[in-house]
């Protein structure tokens, strides 16, 4: 997709963020409270084949493990519409910091506190997302957020194997359990490698 198209799938989801921000609490299955753009969108204009965003959620950080879901997330995805355009999302809890090995320098374009960040969505328009970004940590600050990841990635896997364990030899479906599993694998896995 071309530049312009993949800003405009950045405003969408921040208009979106902010339209499930202004109904009930009881309406909505997460409560997203921050969007974040990350990765090649941040960089200067150029054919794109994703946007890549974080959304971070008001949950403990030990319930929103790196590439895990929350089980409420897709259900989220279908009140927005989003899981339909090309945005590959990335669920972090509020309650840390949204960067990691992956998420690097992102730029903050909605926070439910203060709304769109105008400013933001210039800096993506105009090819200065970097610029925009947060700092680049420090290798002992990127060491420690990657310790405090595998940690609650670890917590994550064992969680999920567990319950898969239990649940495996019941008559029901696993695909919800397996799916978990393998995405709390997936995430202490990347995180091991970073």
């Amino acid at each position: 997709m071309n530049w312009t198209r993949a800003v405009h799938h950045v405003e969408l989801a921040a208009s979106e963020c902010a339209r499930l921000a202004e109904l009930p609490r009881t309406t909505g299955p997460v409560r997203v409270t921050q969007l974040w753009a990350f990765a090649a969108i941040l960089g200067t204009p150029a054919e794109l084949e994703a946007v890549e965003a974080a959304l971070s959620l008001d949950l403990p950080a030990a319930d929103v493990a790196w590439l895990t879901r929350p089980p409420a997330a897709e259900h989220w995805l279908g009140m927005t519409r989003l899981a339909r355009n090309p945005i590959s999302v990335l669920w972090r809890s509020a309650h840390a910091p949204v960067w990691n090995h992956r998420i690097v320098r992102p730029l903050l374009v909605w926070a439910i506190e203060t709304g769109i960040d105008e400013a933001a969505l210039t800096a993506l328009r105009e090819g200065r997302g970097h610029a925009a970004g947060l700092s680049e940590p420090s290798l002992d600050e990127l060491a420690a957020r990657l310790a405090d990841e595998r940690a609650i990635s670890l917590q994550s896997l064992r969680a999920a194997a567990t319950a898969y364990n239990d649940r495996q030899w019941t008559p029901t479906k696993l695909g919800p359990t397996a799916d978990a599993l393998w995405r709390a694998s997936e995430g202490y896995l990347d995180l091991l490698d970073a």
